[in-house]
């Protein structure tokens, strides 16, 4: 593995679906404007409740990314 330098950024991903989906959806969605992205690490997960049933899921998530490639 060779030496790189990283930047991290924190996103918040939501689904109706799962908290899986959640962070699918950031990691793509911030695809489209962070390149080389490598890892990801969870940071909190929580729901939005309605009607006493899981409406969404919120995911807060770091997202580490290489610099000067």
């Amino acid at each position: 593995m060779s030496e790189h330098t990283y930047k991290i950024v924190e996103l918040v991903g939501s689904s109706k679906e799962s908290s899986d989906d959640a962070i699918r959806n950031a990691i793509t969605k911030a695809g489209e404007s962070i390149k080389h992205m490598r890892w990801f690490q969870v940071v909190e997960t929580r729901g939005y409740i309605d009607n006493d049933n899981v409406a969404y899921w919120q995911v807060t998530i770091k997202v580490g990314f290489t610099v000067g490639e």
